[in-house]
C-alpha cells in the first residue's frame, strides 16, 4: 500500500487547509495510507478532523513579524530533523503550500518523491519567497497549481506541473444542489463576504461599503471571518461599525450563510494579496450566488464580467456600492446571474478534483 505523508504549516479555516482535507479524504478513500504533519499545537481548522494519523511539530505565531519568521524557520529545522529518521522510500511527501520547506529538503536528502500543492503567490518578505522557490526547484518532482494564472505566474521550467482546480466538498456540493436561490430573503438583500481577518482581504473596504449602504434598509451586510472573538474585537477596536453590518467569527459551517446570501463579495487587494483561485467564490457560485470579485488572478477563471457576476477592484468602493444597489433594485438581473453561476460551478466538480489528485500518484 502506498503511503502519502502530508505537510501543512498552520491549521485554520482558510482555503489551503480546506483543500488539503479534501485531498486526504480522496487518497484515503482510494486505499492509500495517509499521515499528516501539522505545525502548532492543536489549532482548530479544517484539518482537525481528517481521518488519518496526525503528528505535530513546533510552530508559533507572534504579533511581531521578526519573531514569527524566527519561529517559522525553527519549525522547519525541527521538521527536517524529525523526518531524517524516515526510511520508507516508496512513500510520497505531499507539501501543501510553499511554506513547509523542511519536508521538501528532507525528501530530497532521503530520496523520497516530493509533490508540492501550490496555492499562493503573495509571500513576504521577498527573500523568503525567493528561497522557497529555490527549494521547490531543487526538491520537487511534481507541482500542482490551483489555477492557470498561478501556473503561469509561479511555474518552474524544470518541474512537471499540472493545474487541478479546487472543488466544493461533497457535503457542501449536495447542499448547494438542493438550494434554490432567492435574490431577497425575508425582504432583505444579503451581501456576504467570507475571508480571513486580514486587511489585504478587503475587510476595511467591506466595512466602508456597509457605511455607504447604511441608508438603504433593504441591504444587510454580513462578514464571516476565520478568526476568534478576541481577534475580531482587537481588529475592530476603535472602529465605528454601522448597524447594517453583522460580523461572525470562528465559523466552521458556512453553508447557512451561503443559503441566505443574495450576492457574494471578494475584495482582496491585488497590490497586497492576489487571489490565486478563490474557493469562497466557487462555493458561492455553486449556490447560484452572483459574485463581485477582483479583476485579476484566479477569480477571472471563475467569473466573467456581467455573466456570473462582475469584475471590480476593491478600491472602487463607491462603484461597488452602486452595483449592489442596482442588483437589489433589479432582482431579475440577479436571477440571470444566478443561473450562469450555478452552471459555471458544474465545471469544478468533486469528481474532477479527486480524479486530478489521484492521477498524481498513478504509476508511482
Amino acid at each position: 500500500m502506498k503511503k502519502i505523508i502530508f505537510f501543512h504549516l498552520l491549521n485554520d479555516y482558510s482555503g489551503s487547509p480546506k483543500v488539503l482535507s479534501q485531498v486526504v479524504e480522496a487518497v484515503s478513500k482510494k486505499g492509500f495510507e495517509a499521515e499528516l504533519f501539522l505545525g502548532g499545537k492543536g489549532s482548530a481548522g479544517f484539518l482537525s478532523s481528517v481521518s488519518c494519523i496526525q503528528r505535530r511539530y513546533f510552530y508559533k505565531r507572534f504579533d511581531n513579524k521578526l519573531l514569527t519568521l524566527i519561529s517559522y524557520s525553527a519549525s522547519q529545522l525541527v521538521l527536517f530533523l524529525k523526518l531524517l529518521r524516515y526510511k520508507n522510500k516508496s512513500a510520497v511527501f505531499y507539501v501543501n503550500t510553499l511554506l513547509p520547506f523542511g519536508a521538501a529538503l528532507a525528501g530530497k536528502v532521503l530520496g523520497i518523491k516530493v509533490v508540492y500543492h501550490i496555492h499562493e503567490t503573495s509571500i513576504r518578505p521577498k527573500p523568503l519567497k525567493v528561497f522557497l522557490r529555490w527549494v521547490v526547484q531543487k526538491c520537487s518532482s511534481e507541482n500542482i497549481f490551483v489555477s492557470h494564472f498561478l501556473a503561469r505566474t509561479e511555474g518552474f521550467s524544470n518541474v512537471d506541473s499540472r493545474v487541478i482546480y479546487n472543488s466544493v466538498p461533497y457535503a457542501m456540493e449536495a447542499a448547494a444542489q438542493r438550494h434554490v436561490y432567492q435574490a431577497l430573503t425575508e425582504d432583505k438583500f444579503n451581501v456576504l463576504m467570507i475571508c480571513s481577518l486580514k486587511s489585504y482581504k478587503g475587510v476595511n473596504e467591506f466595512v466602508e461599503l456597509a457605511k455607504l449602504l447604511s441608508n438603504n434598509p433593504a441591504i444587510q451586510m454580513k462578514l464571516v471571518l476565520g478568526a476568534t472573538d478576541a481577534e475580531v474585537a482587537d481588529f475592530f477596536s476603535g472602529i465605528t461599525l454601522s448597524g447594517n453590518l453583522e460580523i461572525i467569527s470562528s465559523c466552521s459551517d458556512v453553508v447557512p450563510h451561503y443559503q441566505r446570501a443574495s450576492v457574494l463579495l471578494s475584495l482582496s487587494k491585488p497590490d497586497e494579496w492576489v487571489e490565486t483561485f478563490g474557493l469562497t467564490i466557487l462555493e458561492g457560485l455553486s449556490f447560484g450566488i452572483p459574485c463581485i470579485v477582483p479583476p485579476v488572478g484566479g477569480p477571472v477563471e471563475l467569473v466573467s464580467d456581467g455573466v456570473e457576476g462582475y469584475l471590480m477592484s476593491s478600491d472602487r468602493v463607491k462603484d461597488i456600492a452602486d452595483k449592489l444597489e442596482y442588483l437589489q433594485s433589479n432582482p431579475e438581473v440577479c436571477y440571470s446571474l444566478s443561473e450562469a453561476a450555478k452552471l459555471k460551478s458544474l465545471s469544478f466538480s468533486s469528481e474532477k478534483f479527486e480524479s486530478g489528485v489521484l492521477g498524481v500518484f498513478d504509476g508511482n
